[in-house]
């Protein structure tokens, strides 16, 4: 029984040659009424196209389709900016790009991942990866539940195949390879009659494979809900706080504020928490010269009934309270700065923070004066000055004023003044760190030029004209920026994450494979065993596996010991009996296929 033994008879030959047309890659030649059935086009009707559309849909090759555009169409909601996340940058993006401001706004460029296009897509994913589950997830349960099938007929033409002799009973040795492969965690049966000639042991093993494959599947499904319900229910803000001043968890304290569409704000956590201090040390010397080292907001938070607790946030360790996260984003310098009008009266006192430009920390923002103040013909009138600040100034003659190390070293504080109407109370909404100069004048020195001075702590501007002055005191506070976020759906696409790994490695690195075992009694007496392995994909460790699992077994039912060496006369008589018989047994496993 060689395994290139392949040659049917002749009245097998026609099956074959059919066999052979069905296996055959080349074009066939069509009949004329089928040419002429195929020329007119399909016949489908609306109950068909509806079928081979959602055959199509439930393809796998579409769902990878569809995963790769929605990963492609998620690239613009990262180059471009939101309006869900920053509204001012998009109004800084659209400024400056007139041109492609309309049409980006016509395709929700600036609302990508709440867009049209962006959610179709996203939903015929989740249609296509539910019609491509469910099936699937019917046949691997019937897998389950029923048995390996039986023996194949030739066991030769399996890829892995092994046999040898032994003087062990066919039950005997069914016994034994049905205990070895159990133990082994094969799903193992006996088929056919026991002791009967199809009789063998059918085993199989790596359902863990397609598992794997569904598990992945089911795990993309977890993660687009989760993703769904973050983007329904989450809310984001932001507050930047001074030292020493608080926050509480209403909308009304944060400065800016985005919720999803199924967010209701009465369910915000309630909470306070005050900084108390911010500590940021930074490397002084080397290359590494500014690099933060420590980066850390002590606060003072409690709940509702609850006591005050301390805690420290630092950078990717939020300050966890209910399902809302508190994150430590970035920090600054407030300087503290008193105006005075006219009449010495002081008409503003306290930190103003001011945002950063560089990593060094050269910061600018805007002091807005708005009530107590009137001119010299004691009429309302309202301050503004433009404020720039270096925690580390590089000294007088260096060129732009700008600092050289984001430790409070040098501080220095650059002040222009004006005089008019701030324009606060038009009920416009305005940027609380840029000045509106539209309806300010700048005051002037006594030689005309425009007022301008650096200040360092503790020193005083002055305002021409007896208008009053402004001092930069000697404390300078710092400030950090938190982000406040609940997001429902964070833990779940988590869950989804790992187990999508977790089921990808099952479905790349498990193999299913079936085992068949069959032992028959030889004319001569003696049991001829074969063993096979079938794998779904081609792998070397098929063979390696049943090399073991022969080994094994060969221990417990081991090969026969060789006959004697027949004389001249038996030879020559067993050469005469066998050309006397031209029907042999063919449920007998000849000698040439024990020996392979």
């Amino acid at each position: 029984m060689s395994k290139t033994e392949t040659t049917a008879t002749g009245p097998e030959r026609p099956e074959a040659e059919a066999d052979a047309r069905g296996m055959s890659t080349a074009p066939r030649e069509e009949p004329a009424e089928s040419r002429a059935e195929l020329a007119a086009g399909p016949s489908l009707g609306l109950v068909g196209w509806v079928r081979w559309f959602w055959r199509q849909l439930t393809s796998m090759r579409v769902a990878l389709l569809l995963l790769l555009l929605l990963s492609l169409a998620a690239i613009p909601g990262s180059l471009i900016p939101q309006n869900a996340v920053d509204d001012l940058k998009v109004q800084g993006w659209k400024e400056a790009n007139e041109r492609w401001a309309g049409p980006f706004e016509t395709l929700q460029l600036f609302d990508v991942y709440s867009s049209v296009w962006f959610s179709a897509i996203y939903i015929l994913l989740f249609v296509s990866l539910i019609g491509c589950i469910v099936p699937r997830t019917w046949q691997f349960v019937g897998q389950l539940r029923s048995r390996p099938p039986g023996a194949p007929g030739r066991l030769t033409r399996m890829p892995a195949y092994t046999t040898w002799r032994t003087d062990a009973d066919p039950q005997e040795v069914h016994a034994a390879a049905l205990a070895l492969l159990k133990r082994k965690r094969f799903r193992a049966h006996t088929t056919g009659t026991p002791g009967g000639s199809g009789a063998s042991v059918a085993a199989e093993k790596g359902y863990l494979r397609e598992a794997g494959n569904l598990v992945f599947h089911v795990a993309l499904i977890v993660m687009l809900l989760a993703f769904a319900s973050g983007q329904l229910f989450r809310s984001e803000g932001g507050k930047l706080i001074v030292e020493g001043d608080g926050f509480s968890n209403t909308l009304t304290h944060y400065d800016d504020f985005r919720s999803g569409p199924m967010h209701d704000v009465d369910d915000l956590t309630p909470f306070s928490f005050m900084l108390d201090s911010f500590t940021g040390t930074y490397e002084k010397n080397g290359p590494q010269k500014g690099t933060p080292r420590t980066f850390e907001a002590a606060v003072t938070f409690s709940v509702p009934g609850g006591p005050d607790q301390k805690k420290k946030i630092e950078v990717n360790r939020p300050l966890k309270i209910g399902n809302t996260k508190v994150y430590l984003l970035g920090h600054g310098y407030a300087p503290q700065v008193t105006v005075r009008d006219r009449q010495n009266k002081v008409v503003y006192e306290g930190a103003v923070p001011l945002l950063p430009l560089d990593s060094n920390i050269t910061s600018q923002g805007a002091i807005k004066v708005m009530d107590g103040y009137r001119d010299k013909n004691g009429k309302k009138a309202q301050l503004g000055f433009k404020a720039f600040f270096v925690p580390t100034f590089a000294g007088h003659g260096e060129g732009t004023m700008f600092s050289t190390f984001p430790g409070l070293a040098y501080p220095v504080l650059a002040l222009n003044a004006y005089i008019g109407d701030l324009g606060v109370d038009a009920g416009l909404p305005q940027n609380v760190y840029q000045l509106e100069t539209r309806k300010l004048k700048q005051f002037k020195d006594k030689d005309g030029n425009k007022l301008a001075k650096l200040l360092l702590p503790g020193e005083t501007m002055t305002l021409p004209d007896g208008a009053g002055s402004i001092t930069f005191e000697k404390e300078v506070k710092e400030w950090a920026s938190f982000q406040i976020s609940e997001s429902p759906g964070n833990g779940w696409a988590l869950t989804g994450a790992v187990a999508a790994i977790t089921g990808l490695v099952g479905s790349l690195f498990v193999q299913r494979r079936r085992v068949w075992v069959r032992a028959v009694r030889g004319a001569d007496g003696v049991t001829v065993v074969e063993m096979a392995g079938l794998g779904r994909s081609e792998s070397p460790r098929l063979a390696e596996e049943l090399t073991e699992l022969a080994g094994t077994l060969h221990e417990r039912v081991p090969t026969a010991p060789a006959p004697p060496a027949p004389d001249d006369s038996s030879a020559s008589s067993d050469s005469s009996a066998s050309t006397d018989t031209d029907d042999p047994d063919t449920s007998v496993v000849s000698a040439e296929g024990a020996e392979k």
